[in-house]
């Protein structure tokens, strides 16, 4: 009896043939599958190994030191007020309300009819927005004035002095006061807006620094192109 094997040794010779490209394969998807591994533990390990936040506390209680992970699973879960955000309210009424005192000025001593209107532009938006702070920190047990110190260091205050100068100035002279007084303040609201966005802890007080950037950015450019 004769077994043939000629399919046998074809399919032997068949096999052989592939054998370098499966060996090639194969260690391509182990590749492939180390890298998969790798990449779906990139993000938890980025975060775990990320930039710690220092997260100021509650009214009286002291800052805490958080993972950046840790601090925006806090703030998803509560948004409560801290220290930061409170004390952003309290400072951003003093800053807008001088804001106010200035704009006050411009209808009798400004030459600029665009100067004007900016005022009225700052004056329209700044009086409500006090309005609204001061409403929330009514609504979260807050007095209006905190210690005072916090009011020492808020950027952009223009000094009694320059004020005073003007208050003195007409015309030409007093538009390019005015809007180089009010740019730098503007500058300074932009600052403590950005500050409480790092550091704060309620939505409602983001959204309210956020308007205040958006706004005042906005202004800076127009008075700029004004001088």
């Amino acid at each position: 009896m004769h077994i043939s094997t000629g399919g046998n040794e074809h399919v032997t010779r068949t096999l052989l043939r592939r054998a370098p490209f499966t060996a090639a394969s194969l260690a391509v998807l182990a590749v492939l599958g180390l890298g998969g591994c790798d990449s779906g533990s990139g993000p938890k390990s980025a975060a775990a190994t990320g930039p710690s936040v220092i997260a100021p506390g509650k009214p009286g209680e002291a800052n805490r030191t958080l993972s950046a992970q840790d601090a925006a699973e806090q703030r998803a879960e509560d948004d409560s007020p801290n220290s930061a955000d409170v004390a952003y309210a309290r400072m951003m009424i003093v800053h807008h309300a001088q804001a106010l005192e200035m704009t006050e000025l411009v209808p009798d001593r400004a030459g600029s009819t665009q100067v004007k209107r900016l005022a009225e532009r700052i004056a329209a938006a700044q009086g409500p927005e006090i309005t609204a702070m001061k409403g929330w920190l009514k609504t979260h047990g807050e007095e209006e004035k905190g210690s005072g110190h916090e009011h020492t260091t808020m950027p952009g205050m223009a000094a009694e002095a320059q004020l005073d100068k003007l208050r003195e100035a007409q015309g030409k002279a007093f538009d390019l006061l005015f809007l180089s007084l009010m740019i730098t303040h503007h500058e300074g609201a932009i600052t403590m807006a950005t500050d409480v966005k790092a550091q704060g802890n309620n939505i409602q007080v983001e959204e309210m620094a956020d308007d205040v950037v958006a706004q005042q950015t906005s202004e800076i450019s127009r008075m700029r192109d004004m001088t």
